[in-house]
């Protein structure tokens, strides 16, 4: 039986796709003419409300793609897109606006990168790649750091050096089950 590439949770992982540049934007182009009579807070409200929906379709599209039995080789790879490219435009435009460490970012991002590319050589190898729940923990620190960066909230900046290491250390998980450590 063919699996239909383009069910809803597809859809939505495509939608989570299309809002993180959109995101971006609220927080790296706030001296665009067309926004010229808004308060800089209104950016954050924007982006903290895209971000907000993006997260909501993250949940939604895991939750009826198990749910429905509708998880396909698409959304294997559309999903952990759609992730990684939201956690990109969320710190990439915290830092422009000086709100997330620079160092912080890198570590983060450098960690993405770096498994990504892992996880497509296990695969490439016939290797298991599933996620770990310290790789799941993170995923959802690192959007509570990024929802509470936006807002400016208290204990924002506490929040995203726990993203790093819990960041590093399922960076470490990985590595060490590639390994075998």
């Amino acid at each position: 039986m063919k699996e239909k590439a383009l069910n809803l949770p597809n859809t939505l992982a495509l939608f989570r796709i299309a809002l993180a540049p959109l995101m971006l934007w609220f927080f790296i182009d706030r001296d665009n003419t067309i926004f010229a009579s808004w308060h800089p807070s209104w950016f954050d409200y924007f982006a903290g409300l895209i971000f907000v929906i993006a997260s909501v379709t993250d949940f939604f599209d895991g939750y009826i793609a198990r749910s429905w039995n509708q998880m396909t080789k698409l959304g294997g790879i559309l999903d952990p897109l759609a992730d990684k490219m939201l956690v990109l435009a969320g710190f990439l435009g915290l830092m422009v606006i000086d709100r997330a460490s620079a160092w912080a970012v890198f570590l983060i991002l450098s960690r993405e990168f770096f498994i990504t590319g892992l996880r497509v050589v296990a695969v490439s190898e016939g290797k298991n790649v599933a996620s770990t729940m310290a790789g799941k923990i993170k995923t959802v620190i690192q959007m509570i750091a990024i929802g509470f960066l936006i807002m400016n909230w208290p204990f924002a900046t506490e929040l995203l050096w726990l993203a790093v290491v819990l960041t590093m250390y399922s960076g470490y998980e990985y590595i060490r089950d590639y390994f075998k450590i």
